[in-house]
């Protein structure tokens, strides 16, 4: 059903299994011609281009993405190369000689927890993290901390990307928190995996995510939703933040209204070019994030399945990182105990064309669109 849109991906894998495509997602055949009209269009507008890009490609991803998350304003979407980039944006909004309290989990995604850990080194930033184990009664902990406490900022993933276990009542959360808190999702695992109305929480939060995993327009092509009351100023600013003032001289710093207040600078706008592609094929195809978390939650089931008739040593449903299968990301994440076992059972699956990836102790199966059967793992004994 699915599979026919990622030809060119396929015929380069044959004989591999690809379960990575929560790291690595294959791309539809049209991210291709996406790419060659990045260049085409470079070569028609050459200096204009910024302007064509402005008018015309930019507002088109921004509608896109406005309509899968169910918001209001897609002029609040601000584009960047990376998470990280945003992550140091908002960080640059608080006065860098005042104390800074931030709430967040121990399971956030290396842009966030490298950069937060190095801040925290410094006397002026703390930082709480919640522990995301036990999974059940995460969201509760989570909020109780946030109703006793005012922080500066929260930060917390929709969907863990070291387990896929996903957060069901995120506007729960945000209510909690204190109105002056600044509240960031990092929705990564969640755009176009897991079905998503932000419309409850548009007014406060800001939503971090891109297109390198389940959007699946490789990478270079991050975005972020900003709240349409945020009058930020960060101090990390780029030109294309003051785009529009460009000709116009002010004694004063000037950002942008809507989302763009965010923005960096010079990017490689193809990213976006292959991000539209893809958004628009869907579209037009009739491919919501509903099918598609349905078809995936079918192969997840499918997957279950067949570990269990195996009945294999590690690889195992109980080994399985998970509060709810019925609400979980697209991955699975099997907690081995062990990284050495763990490195052993990736390099077995890597030789029997099997690809998987693994952070630590976990071993990670993802499912992709362009799965259609089972996974297939009779060549391999002991696993």
């Amino acid at each position: 059903m699915f599979k026919q849109h990622y030809k060119l991906f396929l015929e380069a894998n044959k004989g591999v299994q690809h379960y990575a495509a929560h790291s690595h997602h294959y791309w539809p055949d049209v991210t291709r011609e996406a790419t060659l009209q990045y260049w085409d269009d470079s070569a028609k507008y050459v200096d204009d281009k910024w302007d064509y890009f402005f008018a015309a490609k930019v507002p088109t991803a921004q509608r896109l993405i406005a309509e899968v998350l169910n918001l209001t304003y897609p002029g609040q979407i601000v584009f960047a190369p990376n998470t990280h980039e945003f992550i140091l944006r908002l960080l640059s909004c608080f006065d860098p000689l005042k104390p800074i309290r931030i709430l967040t989990s121990d399971s956030e995604f290396h842009s966030f927890e490298r950069q937060i850990n190095r801040l925290s080194e410094e006397s002026r930033v703390q930082v709480e993290k919640i522990a995301t184990e036990s999974f059940w009664n995460f969201e509760e902990r989570f909020k109780e901390r946030l109703k006793k406490t005012e922080y500066d900022l929260v930060f917390v993933s929709q969907v863990f990307f070291n387990s896929g276990y996903a957060i069901k009542n995120l506007q729960a959360l945000v209510e909690a928190a204190s109105p002056k808190t600044m509240f960031v999702i990092d929705g990564y695992h969640g755009f176009m995996a897991v079905p998503t109305d932000l419309k409850p929480v548009e007014s406060r939060v800001f939503y971090i995510a891109g297109s390198y995993k389940y959007a699946q327009g490789g990478e270079g092509c991050c975005f972020m939703h900003v709240p349409f009351s945020a009058q930020h100023r960060p101090l990390n600013t780029g030109w294309f933040a003051g785009f529009a003032e460009l000709s116009q001289k002010n004694e004063k710093v000037i950002y942008a209204e809507d989302g763009y207040r965010f923005a960096g600078s010079t990017m490689d706008f193809t990213g976006l070019y292959r991000l539209i592609s893809v958004l628009q094929l869907f579209k037009k195809e009739g491919i919501t994030v509903e099918k598609i978390h349905r078809h995936i939650q079918n192969l997840q089931k499918n997957f279950r399945q067949y570990i269990e008739e195996k009945n294999f040593k590690e690889v195992n449903v109980k080994n399985i990182l998970k509060n709810d299968f019925d609400y979980h990301g697209h991955f699975y994440a099997f907690d081995l105990k062990d990284a050495a076992i763990v490195k052993i059972i990736h390099s077995i699956l890597n030789r029997e064309k099997v690809r998987t990836d693994y952070r630590g102790t976990r071993l990670r199966f993802g499912f992709g669109l362009y799965q259609e059967e089972c996974i297939n793992l009779d060549g391999i004994k002991n696993l």
